[in-house]
């Protein structure tokens, strides 16, 4: 897939992924695609160990979802790091 396809999906998933955790306030349209991208690539680990069988990247909806599915782990890890810090300061 070509680097505008990944900027492509990787935005669209990271920008939906923020709607589904919340965090869409605290982004803006430079962070979604990194957010997206990122998201591919933990998504791409987690089916690849799931399915037993490399994931490969197309611009398709399957690669939308494993970026989506992704970007939702990372987005939920992240607020949990957050949330456990601002707990341990009060």
């Amino acid at each position: 897939m070509s680097l505008l396809g990944w900027i492509v999906i990787g935005f669209f998933a990271g920008w939906l992924a923020g709607l589904v955790t919340g965090t869409k306030k605290h982004f803006g349209c430079l962070l979604n695609p990194v957010v997206g991208i990122i998201g591919a690539f933990i998504g791409g680990f987690i089916f690849t160990y799931l399915r037993n069988e490399k994931v490969t990247f197309a611009f398709d909806w399957w690669s939308f979802f494993v970026a989506f599915v992704g970007a939702v782990v990372l987005l939920m890890v992240v607020k949990f790091f957050a949330w456990l810090l601002a707990g341990r300061k009060g």
